[in-house]
């Protein structure tokens, strides 16, 4: 059973920093993305950042030159990926979400690791 973990959120004053974890477990298939979303009280979910198993990294207008994506770290059949978030912005606080995309074993989930901006 695939098991997706995000942590690193929490509270930081505008222009702070964060850095948030995920890691994809459970299953032997091989991943090809991990991708991170975002989604503030009241809107809807929305991409903030990918990265392709081959290395590819895509960012949202609101993330280019502020956050960057890691690429996705392997061990044995645990895959991880970070996300460092600069210069921090009160409209950046959501609940932020990991989505880990396999072949042949779907996507799948975690459960959001909250992150709060504010003065």
């Amino acid at each position: 059973q695939v098991q997706v973990e995000e942590s690193g959120g929490g509270w930081v004053q505008p222009g702070g920093s964060l850095t948030l974890s995920c890691t994809a477990s459970g299953t032997e298939a091989s991943i090809y993305a991990m991708v991170w979303y975002r989604q503030a009280p009241g809107k809807q979910r929305e991409e903030v950042a990918s990265r392709t198993i081959g290395d590819t990294a895509t960012y949202e207008y609101f993330a280019q030159g502020r956050f960057t994506i890691s690429s996705i770290s392997r061990d044995n059949f645990k895959n991880t990926v970070t996300l460092q978030m600069n210069n921090l912005k009160p409209e950046d606080t959501a609940v932020y979400y990991c989505n880990a995309a396999y072949n042949r074993a779907g996507r799948h989930w975690g459960q959001g690791t909250q992150v709060t901006v504010s003065p």
